[in-house]
């Protein structure tokens, strides 16, 4: 293994801090997410705590990090009221992790390869610009919503922007203070020597904690309520908090509504998780590559594990594994940490958690935000030409204004929209060579030739000058469409002896059944003249070359 690539224990201090940091993260967010979905608080934490240990050590994935998806916070919350309880719907996670293993099985993994760079580019940025959004009310002091929803319309109808709006009217300076702070800390904790040892989101958050305390002690107007701090179910004695695990209603395995529900949750969770996986892989300072059918068989597993003791379903997540990359995380021990902290502290020390300010937990969400979106991103796409920039623009905007897969898919739409538009216009390139005895024009036809190309090549060859000797070359064609092939033998049979055109075919193969003639063409004297040699990408700019000649 290379030196470079870390190994499950080579960078225990990295990853124990990174796994610290992702722990007071997924805290309220594996919270809300639940509250949203309406769920038990407790599913919520379950499915972080499987995400982090059991598909943590299973994953390929040296960063990924999982747990409940605010993607599935609309299937979840509609699938639970039509199934009629928590606990049938727990048997349809069950059987969605089923399938998800079985997709791995199959190897469906393969087709996170088909998502364009362009398009993976422009979801981390809209996270990015979704998380700032969101986190900016909690920043404020205005927690009405919960942590974890980034879709535009929030669960109770609200949208990100009235919420930002609304939080102007409802600042909590408690919680400015905080906040400010706290990114200060964030941002120069690593610059002052020897103390630099200690996480600056930790120092953050003990910060936001021994404030608010300070605060409350004094019994100043800046003290923040419980409603803005954390708040973890809190079980009264150990039987309590086992009772908090929930079993599947195996009796309603035939039932029709729930094999549905499996499957839908098994599909979008699956799409999420190889688009997250493929945003991971980008972020990796390692550049390390992770078998989506492996991360496919583990986020099986673990939707099996989380569905039998009454967790939500669980994908990778984008917000906690950039926040693990961002806090130094470099191998899966990092995510297998959080999960256990989350277990740990879920058992033994919930009231101590629920004296965190949200406002902290904003703080490094803004901090990792802002990471994913900075300018120098916008610039580099915008510097890569349009084919790049306009699906990656298209794919931040409709998911900021929408929600993740909604903007992934018409951003892939955009972008094979455009990879189309660059084939249609592009089906050759162009030649013109001035002999004594005319005007010789070669075609080269380029590697495919499809339908989206036959207006291209027809106007092109109905423009080719009397007198001409035309040279078509498809010596590197993979594949023509039978519908250019039919083009091209009408002009060689009809339109090109009428204009007096000489035709010279080369390089078709024999399953294209049109007769090669460049072994009867014999080249004639060139004039002295310099050779001029154009290459073309469109038939316009070819049909101006041949009309100036």
């Amino acid at each position: 293994m290379s030196k470079q690539t870390p190994v499950l224990g080579n960078n225990i201090k990295g990853d124990f801090s990174a796994g610290l940091v992702v722990f007071l993260i997924a805290i309220p967010l594996c919270l809300g997410i639940a509250l949203a979905s309406g769920a038990p608080l407790f599913a919520g934490l379950i499915a972080g705590i499987v995400g982090g240990v059991v598909v943590g050590s299973l994953s390929g994935s040296q960063l990924s990090v999982s747990g409940p998806a605010a993607g599935l916070i609309t299937i979840v919350a509609a699938a639970i009221i039509s199934l009629g309880s928590f606990q049938t719907f727990l048997l349809a996670v069950m059987l969605a992790g089923a399938m998800q293993l079985i997709f791995g099985l199959l190897r469906a993994g393969a087709l996170g390869n088909y998502f364009p760079s362009n398009v993976i580019t422009g979801m981390l940025t809209a996270i990015g610009i979704s998380i700032i959004l969101t986190q900016i009310p909690h920043a404020f002091g205005y927690d009405k919503h919960q942590e974890g929803e980034l879709d535009f319309i929030q669960s109770d109808g609200e949208t990100i922007i009235s919420s930002l709006f609304a939080s102007l009217r409802h600042i909590q300076l408690g919680a400015m203070v905080i906040t400010g702070i706290s990114i200060l800390i964030l941002l120069y904790w690593s610059k002052i020597p020897k103390v630099s040892v200690i996480p600056a989101p930790l120092v953050a958050v003990l910060t936001g904690v021994g404030l608010n305390t300070l605060f409350l002690s004094a019994g100043s107007t800046l003290a923040l309520e419980q409603s803005h701090l954390v708040t973890l179910p809190v079980a009264g004695s150990f039987n309590e908090f086992v009772s908090q695990f929930t079993l599947p209603d195996f009796s309603q395995i035939t039932n029709g509504a729930v094999w549905k529900t499996a499957g839908v949750i098994a599909v979008v969770a699956s799409i999420e998780t190889l688009l997250n996986l493929e945003a991971t892989d980008k972020l990796d300072p390692l550049k390390r590559y992770s078998s989506p059918n492996r991360e496919l068989r583990a986020q099986g597993i673990g939707n099996m594990v989380s569905g039998l003791i009454g967790g939500l379903p669980i994908t990778s997540v984008i917000v906690r594994s950039s926040a693990n990359i961002n806090a130094g995380g470099r191998t899966k021990m990092a995510t297998i940490v959080h999960g256990s902290l989350l277990l740990i502290c879920a058992a033994l020390i919930p009231a101590l958690l629920n004296k965190i300010p949200l406002s902290t937990l904003a703080a490094v969400l803004l901090v990792t935000g802002y990471k994913l979106c900075k300018p120098t991103v916008f610039k580099q796409m915008f510097a890569k030409g349009k084919y790049q920039w306009i699906p990656f623009l298209v794919t931040v905007l409709v998911i900021v204004f929408t929600n993740l897969l909604v903007g992934v898919a018409v951003g892939l739409a955009t972008s094979v929209l455009f990879i189309m538009w660059g084939n249609i216009k592009s089906p050759y390139f162009f030649q013109k060579e001035r002999y004594r005895t005319g005007d010789m024009i070669t075609l080269e036809l380029s590697q495919e030739v499809s339908f989206l190309n036959k207006a291209n090549i027809l106007l092109t060859l109905d423009h080719m000058p009397e007198d001409s000797t035309v040279v078509i070359d498809a010596g590197k064609t993979v594949y023509i469409d039978q519908d250019v092939l039919d083009i091209i033998r009408e002009f060689t049979q009809i339109k090109a002896p009428q204009k007096r055109i000489k035709v010279v075919l080369k390089g078709f193969k024999d399953a294209y059944k049109i007769n090669n003639t460049d072994h009867l063409f014999i080249e004639t004297e060139k004039k002295e003249t310099p050779v001029a040699q154009v290459t073309s990408g469109t038939h316009k700019e070819l049909l101006k070359e041949l009309s100036a000649n």
